[in-house]
């Protein structure tokens, strides 16, 4: 018997309302289900300070995480907070953008990398680390930047010279970065950068308070240190 659709209902992330990103989710016995980006049910995926419980959160695939994270020079807790907001460590995740696996990584992504089966772990993991550690070198290790790159695409962020004005990727840092520091962490807003402005995430950091933030010319800050 054929499988109905699930519709999901658009969550809403404190005063930013954003639908996430439907993806199709792939069991072993080759089913296919409709689910919501990331988000299990109202108390979980959408809910900030069970995301920030993530933080961490280890799992079958804690050897090939470290590995690759070593190998990139890539944080092993940010690599962890990626795949809990990308596939909520679902190996056969498939978004309607067409992203696959553990890091959603697209088809063209996987092929830059070399990327020959995108639903093992070994290789979507390597994959994402390497993109990871590529967008972070690219902005300079400005956190937010990079995860919206990762999300949305380095050229929108160029384009807007920050976090772009998109819902989804406004919504996805802010989720990011609450798994990544453990904390419900403020809201992720659009800005526009000023030319040659650096903002210097939490890469390879210590916890601490993102709510402490300052204020720059032309921005507004979402770092953490």
């Amino acid at each position: 018997m054929r499988s109905p659709l699930v519709f999901v209902i658009v969550a809403t992330l404190g005063a930013t309302s954003a639908m996430a990103q439907v993806q199709v989710i792939v069991g072993a016995d080759g089913k296919k289900m409709i689910s919501n980006f990331g988000v299990v049910s109202p108390g979980r995926g959408g809910d900030l300070r069970w995301l920030a419980r993530q933080r961490n959160r280890r799992s079958a695939y804690d050897a090939i995480i470290d590995r690759h994270a070593v190998a990139f020079g890539v944080d092993p807790v940010l690599v962890r907070a990626v795949i809990q907001v990308e596939s909520d460590f679902d190996p056969r995740c498939v978004s309607n953008k067409g992203a696959r696996g553990l890091m959603q990584l697209m088809p063209e992504t996987a092929r830059r990398y070399g990327i020959r089966n995108v639903f093992d772990p070994e290789e979507n993991i390597r994959g994402g680390v390497r993109e990871l550690a590529e967008l972070l070198q690219m902005f300079h290790d400005d956190l937010p930047r990079a995860l919206a790159a990762y999300n949305a695409g380095q050229g929108a962020v160029l384009k807007y010279a920050g976090i772009p004005p998109y819902s989804e990727t406004m919504t996805y840092v802010k989720r990011a970065l609450t798994v990544y520091y453990g904390q419900p962490y403020g809201q992720a807003t659009s800005f526009a950068g000023a030319r040659g402005a650096k903002l210097k995430g939490g890469f390879m950091a210590k916890v601490v308070d993102p709510i402490a933030a300052a204020v720059l010319p032309g921005m507004h800050y979402l770092g953490s240190r």
